[in-house]
């Protein structure tokens, strides 16, 4: 009996009660304050703008939007001053450029290709055109001259040529 008497009346060792809770956890007074403020700037921009509307309403909404000034510029005359300077010095280059005599022949360069080829022509394996001519079987004819298109073939072509 005095078991079952230490049995009822003994207590838990472990807390098994709800934490306590505080009232500043939950009740946020600093969120509550600023969205006091949000509401209240809220409040006053739409007064503002109510108060806006009510005076466009009254007078007709006339506005003036007419820009009458210049843009003044306090380095106008500087940049017209170097723009001037620079388009003059172009002008006397490109003087000087178009004066100048070239200095390099075109003529003698093509003289020199044309006596080039003919050195290639003469030290190459194989003719300029070797694979266009094909013999009777499809071999390579290497008993027929290769004609070039700067020179004609026979006496017609120059009378054709000199038409």
């Amino acid at each position: 009996m005095y078991l079952i008497c230490c049995f009822l009346l003994a207590k838990a060792v472990l807390d098994n009660n709800p934490p306590k809770t505080y009232m500043h956890l939950h009740l946020k007074l600093k969120k509550l304050q600023m969205e006091e403020e949000r509401l209240a700037t809220v409040e006053r921009d739409n007064r503002i703008l109510l108060e806006k509307m009510s005076a466009i309403m009254c007078t007709g909404g006339r506005i003036d939007n007419t820009n009458d000034y210049e843009q003044k510029s306090l380095n106008k005359t500087k940049r017209q001053r170097e723009l001037l300077r620079v388009t003059h010095e172009n002008q006397a280059i490109l003087k000087r450029i178009s004066s100048k005599e070239p200095h390099y022949n075109h003529m003698q360069w093509e003289d020199e290709w044309l006596v080039n080829q003919q050195y290639m022509g003469n030290i190459s394996k194989y003719p300029v055109h070797w694979k266009n001519h094909k013999g009777p079987l499809g071999s390579i004819d290497s008993k027929r001259p290769i004609q070039s298109s700067k020179q004609p073939s026979n006496k017609d072509d120059t009378t054709q040529q000199a038409r």
